[in-house]
């Protein structure tokens, strides 16, 4: 009897540790637009900070990232526990920002504003003044990092409650806390390892072995390239899962999704193709939409902010 009940309990643990594994896999994937963005700002905080305390600063931010989420994972947990029917339309408000922040990137890219161009400037001339307080400055640029990282690890979060909303509660548990941690680590890491890629090349690119120096101009040239590569393909992502969590909430354009992809995927030949990625493609449009309707608001709520003509 006593066997009998340990392999009972074996086999449940199992089966929980399989979902887990699972539902980790599915939200991962998921948070992919996320965690790109989060990458490419991280590694961009970073920027101005002397070489020595890049390191020591990226740690700074990683550990803010784990007590944040050390607040979202709690709250998560309890709103799916006492109002699980706020759940969806958390969901579509963290695939709306989502939109929201990557056509905001577009229209800074492509309409760059004054003000830009001002702070770079003053960013600058402050780090060329001997006088400037590098500790303040430093301190600064971690608690803007936290403070951008408390919104991307929201959105991880809140899209990976979407996708084990139906699951045990211990289950929940597992893959919020599996996510929150995987992403910190993975997240930060990778900034590190970017973060220093450009010492690296400086380093090699002075050694005595021709070899080495060819890999160190390598990295040199590699690095600012992986940047822009990263906030490009963060950008697309973006809008492809706050597409797809905006779609998959409304019903009509889901089917609509569906049912063209599955219409593509009809035709001989390259339907399978086409019709895996239009689906894709279709999402990423409606985030594109979405992305520039809600930046229409927001900017229209800001002119009717009152004292906005004084700055």
């Amino acid at each position: 009897m006593a066997v009998a009940s340990l392999l009972t309990l074996i086999d449940d643990i199992a089966s929980v540790l399989d979902d887990v594994a699972t539902l980790t896999k599915v939200a991962a994937h998921k948070t992919t637009g996320v965690l790109g963005d989060d990458l490419a700002l991280n590694a961009e905080q970073v920027s101005g900070v002397r070489a020595e305390r890049e390191l020591p600063v990226v740690w700074a931010v990683a550990k803010g990232s784990l007590r944040n989420k050390l607040i979202l994972v709690p709250a998560a947990l309890l709103i799916s526990a006492a109002a699980p029917w706020a759940v969806t339309p958390l969901l579509m408000l963290g695939g709306a920002y989502l939109c929201f922040e990557g056509f905001e990137k577009l229209a800074h890219r492509f309409l760059p504003h004054a003000q830009d161009d001002e702070d770079r400037k003053q960013l600058s001339r402050a780090l060329r003044d001997p006088a400037t307080d590098l500790v303040a400055y430093e301190r600064d640029k971690i608690k803007g990092a936290i403070r951008t990282d408390f919104i991307l690890s929201a959105e991880i979060i809140v899209i990976t409650l979407g996708t084990v909303a139906e699951s045990e509660f211990l289950t929940r548990v597992m893959v919020l806390a599996l996510i929150a941690l995987v992403m910190t680590a993975g997240v930060y890491g990778l900034v590190a390892g970017i973060v220093k890629l450009d010492d690296a090349g400086l380093h090699l690119s002075t050694r005595a072995n021709p070899g080495l120096r060819a890999v160190g101009r390598g990295l040199l040239a590699f690095a600012p390239w992986m940047m822009k590569t990263l906030s490009v393909v963060g950008t697309a992502a973006m809008f492809m899962v706050g597409g797809g969590i905006l779609t998959h909430g409304v019903g009509v354009l889901h089917h609509f999704v569906e049912g063209a992809g599955e219409a593509v995927n009809t035709w001989p030949g390259v339907g399978a193709v086409f019709g895996a990625l239009l689906p894709t493609l279709l999402n990423a449009i409606a985030g594109i939409v979405a992305g520039g309707l809600v930046l229409l608001l927001v900017s229209g709520l800001k002119r009717l902010r009152p004292g906005r003509g004084a700055h």
